[in-house]
């Protein structure tokens, strides 16, 4: 659709509207990653460490606030930083299972340094390419967004898009993922330099419980 991309080229060129439409997608995803440690304090109570979640859902809701206030896509680019950086340090609290095998320290990828970054990695690229395909159905363009920078090759628009998707769709499909040990330690391999890899039945048996999670019904 050419006019709609038409349309699309010219508005997301306007910083303002550009910048208004990628803090609410920021809002969102520092929203679903504070409802996510806010789940687990609820679900698991006796296995988690609950003031350090609620500290760290604290500054979270302190960072969504700061977003009201953003000017540039900079400054926002620096509350996200920030919201991610305190979100992923009590990642490893909400691993309930098999502690040894995936214990988290820091996000890491190009290559992933551990299995639940692995994971994480892969279950990213799939929610890129579920929004990108969205994106292209509709009629919009993914190599333009309001956010990412654009750059050869990269689907900016769907990057943006998943921001708020990431906790909900992904982070937390990670850690079901590993607490009902669906995947187990067979499922890596790592290599000489350390990249840890995902193998092909490993990655088989994410695909289809990503289907199968896409089918759920939710009601609210």
């Amino acid at each position: 659709n050419v006019i709609l991309r038409k349309n699309q080229y010219q508005k997301f060129s306007d910083d303002s509207y550009s910048l208004s439409i990628a803090k609410n997608m920021i809002r969102g995803k520092v929203y679903n990653s504070k409802w996510i440690l806010e789940r687990y304090t609820r679900d698991s109570p006796l296995r988690v460490n609950v003031e350090l979640l609620k500290e760290k859902s604290k500054l979270l809701s302190k960072d969504y606030i700061k977003i009201d206030s953003v000017n540039t896509a900079s400054q926002l680019l620096g509350i996200e930083g920030n919201a991610a950086q305190n979100y992923f340090s009590v990642y490893d609290n909400l691993i309930l299972n098999q502690k040894d095998i995936f214990k988290f320290n820091e996000r890491n990828r190009r290559p992933p340094l551990d299995p639940t970054n692995a994971l994480l990695s892969f279950c990213y690229s799939l929610l890129t390419s579920m929004c990108t395909s969205a994106l292209e159905c509709s009629g919009l363009d993914p190599y333009f967004g309001v956010y990412h920078v654009e750059r050869p090759g990269r689907p900016s628009l769907a990057l943006d898009l998943m921001e708020e998707l990431r906790p909900v769709m992904v982070d937390r499909f990670v850690l079901n993922l590993i607490n009902t040990r669906r995947i187990t330690k067979k499922d890596f391999i790592q290599k000489e330099n350390g990249a840890v890899l995902m193998t092909d039945s490993g990655r088989n048996t994410i695909i289809k419980a990503w289907q199968q999670k896409k089918k759920e019904v939710i009601k609210h």
